[in-house]
């Protein structure tokens, strides 16, 4: 099943490598939004990836994170 990954952060810097990080891994860009207005990075990935992603963007210490199953 597809879950949907957003994290916000309190800069800009901190989005761009938390998807350098992402990227690193071998997240498909593609599988990658980013909102700098918003200060937001949401990630489409398979269920089975949740937990390494949520691991990736925690170490960049957001400000929130929500998970949400995509039906």
């Amino acid at each position: 099943m597809a879950m949907i990954i957003s994290a916000l952060f309190d800069e800009e810097r901190t989005i761009e490598n938390a998807v350098q990080d992402l990227v690193g891994v071998g997240i498909p860009r593609d599988r990658i939004a980013t909102q700098p207005e918003h200060k937001r990075v949401s990630v489409t990935i398979g269920e089975q990836a949740e937990p390494e992603i949520t691991e990736i963007l925690n170490r960049h210490q957001p400000t929130e994170l929500h998970t949400r199953t995509l039906a």
